[in-house]
């Protein structure tokens, strides 16, 4: 009787170490990025093995997440703000953050003597100030990549609310 026992505690133990085997192979490899990574760039490089599909979405909770399939050199546009994410497999990984900071980048380029062109070369909507000398001569708005052309010779941007 004293044999039985020790063979189905043996089954037990072997069963236990295999399935941690198991579930360890079979949890997803998440490579990158790092976890509270940031960055001011919106296009974000996921590195990941083991897995069919990344979620993303603003809330810890993930009540409006985002899908993707998961594929090689998979890169994703992200606005600014803060993000959760996970790999998801047979089964899930553990819940990373992420940060896509602000980036205020405004350009002027000369045209010709009297014109220049103003480009918002950040990744936030801008709103822009132009200036002729000391006097405001026009307002805009514009979006990420927008150029726009104007008379005047100075400009002042800030993020749009």
């Amino acid at each position: 009787m004293k044999t039985v026992h020790k063979i189905d505690a043996a089954v037990v133990m072997v069963s236990i170490f295999a399935l941690i085997f198991v579930i360890g192979y079979a949890r997803p490899l998440v490579i990158a990025p790092l976890d509270n990574y940031s960055t001011s760039d919106t296009k974000v490089l996921f590195s990941i093995d083991n897995a069919d599909k990344l979620i993303i979405d603003d809330n810890l909770e993930f009540t409006t997440p985002d899908e993707y399939l998961v594929e090689e050199g998979m890169k994703i546009n992200l606005v600014p703000g803060e993000y959760y994410w996970k790999a998801v497999g047979v089964v899930d990984s553990e819940i990373r953050t992420l940060k896509i900071l602000s980036e205020v980048s405004l350009e002027m380029k000369k045209i010709d003597e009297e014109h220049y062109s103003v480009v918002n070369s950040g990744n936030v909507r801008l709103n822009v100030e132009v200036y002729n000398g000391t006097e405001l001569i026009e307002q805009k708005k514009l979006e990420v990549n927008e150029e726009s052309q104007t008379s005047g010779d100075k400009i002042v941007g800030g993020q749009d609310e």
